[in-house]
């Protein structure tokens, strides 16, 4: 699952994040969502997320 649409994100989900140093190479980092950040219901990069080690991505891929 991509992590455009809101929905498909909640606190205590296991998802792939990139943060904004790593864009160029595209480095995913793995973790928790603790927070949403995004207010809108999509966005074409990646709803951006807190996760619970604190940092702060545009989700790419959700996790099973």
């Amino acid at each position: 699952m991509s992590g455009r649409n809101r929905s498909d994100i909640k606190a205590g989900t296991l998802v792939q994040v990139v943060r904004k140093q790593d864009q160029r190479t595209g480095k995913l980092t793995k973790g928790i969502v603790k927070d949403i950040l995004t207010k809108s219901s999509a966005h074409p990069h990646g709803i951006k997320v807190r996760l619970t080690s604190g940092v702060v991505g545009r989700v790419q891929k959700v996790l099973s």
